[in-house]
């Protein structure tokens, strides 16, 4: 009797196709936005400089090769060189050594704006889509009203009555931004609200702020994270437009936005003072709104 020699296969077609299904399914939406936001070529490519500016603003102290404070008249307004990558100000300072220095209290001022828009913003959201009724008119209302004023404004009267400085910067673009987070976090609220876990967790006994934290939250972090990344963004254009009119951080720490202020008036002499500061401002806004781009296609749920 003749013996086959074709290989038994391993697996039946009904076995291999349970299994495609098993991956398909084992796929989580987070799972799945990460790899479409890894195929985005401007999305990495924004995260891979946001990486090395915070970088720099972290090892600034081991990068600069000056003080970003000592006044050298000897060499006050020398172009770029190569002892001086960037040029040096109308004191002499090392204009790389001080863009270095800068980006730490502009990523510092960004980031923390950004986190207070979002804690407030999203607690007031929250509270407004979850129960209704009142609650809601009142807290949208109010953010109604914050909406009507110009921001930047908003922000310079904040400021006025807190008083300049970079902490106070940061307070006024948080609160500036609040009403922004609050819009999306009721409207990501009032989509999962009513949804079956929800319900399971009430019936179990659940209270509504266990709901909202364990159940809710969670289920709304994609807008929010979208959110973040394109607010970092503009809260340091902002707070750099407090620090241009000397409400910001005071000299002579080194702030993109002074730093701009103090190169204008030598724009046309020495235009290095003022253009790198401004160049760095350009680059990381720009990094964090292709990062944010990014992350809304790889979140949007009509790519699922």
């Amino acid at each position: 009797m003749a013996v086959s020699s074709e290989p038994l296969p391993l697996t039946s077609p009904s076995q291999a196709t349970a299994t495609q299904i098993g991956k398909r399914r084992s796929t989580t939406p987070w799972r799945a936005a990460q790899g479409r936001f890894v195929r985005s070529r401007t999305g990495v490519a924004g995260a891979v400089v946001l990486i090395v500016i915070v970088l720099a603003a972290i090892f600034a102290a081991q990068i600069a090769p000056y003080s970003p404070t000592r006044q050298d008249f000897r060499v006050e307004r020398q172009p770029p060189s190569s002892q001086h990558w960037m040029g040096t100000d109308e004191f002499g300072r090392d204009v790389f050594s001080r863009v270095i220095w800068g980006a730490q209290s502009s990523l510092e001022a960004g980031g923390v704006a950004a986190t207070i828009a979002l804690i407030i913003g999203v607690s007031f959201g929250m509270i407004a889509a979850f129960y209704g009724g009142r609650a809601d008119s009142l807290i949208m209302r109010c953010m109604d009203v914050v909406l009507a004023f110009p921001y930047i404004l908003l922000a310079i009267a904040v400021v006025a009555i807190l008083g300049p400085g970079l902490r106070n910067a940061m307070i006024a673009i948080g609160i500036v931004y609040v009403p922004h987070y609050a819009r999306v976090a009721r409207g990501s609220v009032l989509s999962v609200r009513s949804r079956e876990y929800v319900d399971a967790a009430r019936a179990l006994g659940a209270d509504d702020p266990r709901i909202m934290r364990q159940h809710v939250l969670p289920n709304t972090l994609a807008p929010l994270i979208v959110q973040t990344t394109l607010c970092v963004g503009i809260a340091i254009i902002d707070t750099a437009g407090l620090s241009f009119l000397g409400l910001g951080t005071q000299p002579p720490t080194p702030d993109w936005g002074n730093m701009l202020a103090e190169g204008r008036s030598y724009v046309i002499d020495s235009p290095w003072i003022a253009t790198f500061p401004g160049l760095a401002i350009l680059v990381t806004v720009l990094a964090f709104n292709l990062m944010g781009d990014a992350l809304r296609d790889a979140f949007d749920p009509r790519l699922r």
